[in-house]
């Protein structure tokens, strides 16, 4: 019987920008862009952007961002 997985399993609990890009298949550029918008929660540690996996399924999916 084969086992159904969610989309999103794949995705590790914190992203990078290139997690981002790999995902939607965009470039580098627009990745940063997008981390850089506000339309998700990002957090920055010195010149790394990280964002919590449930933020970036909320904007995917649509949802209000928090």
């Amino acid at each position: 019987m084969a086992q159904i997985t969610n989309k999103y399993d794949d995705l590790p609990d914190v992203l990078d920008v290139y997690d981002i890009k790999q995902y939607l298949r965009i470039g580098r550029v627009q990745a940063y862009e997008l981390a850089n918008s506000g339309a998700f929660r990002v957090v920055k540690l010195n010149r790394r952007i990280k964002i919590p996996k449930r933020s970036f399924i909320d904007w995917l999916e649509g949802r209000e961002k928090n």
